[in-house]
């Protein structure tokens, strides 16, 4: 729903070509550069934009995991959303003649989602601020989960959300998997990271090679923190 460092690293990588999303931007830092790059200089190719609310985006999961159509939300009447969001129409309400928002369901061909832990049957727990992780993986055709830990046992936690292993197509094990973001009880937040990347991400050159040396030049997750000198735990990063 809300694309920030990551996105921009596919972005800037030429690996996007449409981004459905209803808020973009590195969390308190400012803009994503190469995103921004991609939609005002086609750079380094040209993608295609589809701008929600968030509210609008909670409702098209929601409906595809639900196995809907479409959603419905008292949203984007007086917006200008309206004029470009070609997944959105207004209804009447049968019962109350009320105009509503309706959102197409969403149904990715594959999920990927980061949880803190998973059983050894598949079983993924989840905590913290879930967002619509759920959602994402129900509505999915594929689910795939990357987990801080295996565990024999998944203990009751507080808050704590079960997507069973009847839903998901793969878990793999990948401590701090939510780099830079964090994954409450295993990881911290990178903040270094994410002020760091206004720096790199703002200049072309900077990137490629961050991105050569970081990613393309790295075999797994594993190596790329190694390559930023970050800790699995969390820890300052040395980019």
């Amino acid at each position: 729903m809300t694309p920030d460092v990551i996105f921009d690293q596919l972005i800037g990588a030429g690996r996007v070509s449409k981004l459905t999303f209803s808020w973009g931007g590195n969390p308190g830092v400012g803009s994503l550069h190469r995103f921004r790059d991609a939609v005002e200089n086609a750079w380094p190719r040209a993608i295609e934009i589809e701008e929600h609310s968030h509210a609008g985006m909670a409702a098209r999961y929601s409906a595809g995991a639900s196995g809907l159509p479409f959603g419905t939300l008292r949203g984007y009447r007086g917006t200008d959303l309206l004029q470009f969001a070609e997944n959105v129409r207004l209804i009447d309400c049968p019962f109350t003649g009320q105009k509503l928002a309706a959102v197409r369901a969403i149904n990715p061909d594959v999920s990927i989602v980061h949880a803190q832990r998973a059983d050894r049957e598949g079983n993924v727990q989840i905590w913290g601020i879930i967002g619509i992780q759920k959602e994402a993986i129900l509505s999915a055709k594929v689910a795939i989960a990357t987990v801080e830990e295996i565990v024999d046992r998944l203990e009751p936690v507080p808050g704590a959300v079960v997507l069973p292993a009847w839903v998901m197509s793969a878990v793999a094990c990948v401590p701090n998997g939510a780099h830079p973001s964090f994954a409450m009880g295993y990881s911290h937040r990178d903040n270094d990271f994410y002020r760091d990347w206004d720096r790199i991400s703002s200049d072309r050159a900077a990137f490629e090679q961050w991105i050569e040396r970081h990613v393309i030049g790295t075999p797994d997750h594993s190596a790329f923190l190694d390559s930023i000198s970050m800790t699995a735990s969390g820890g300052r990063s040395g980019i």
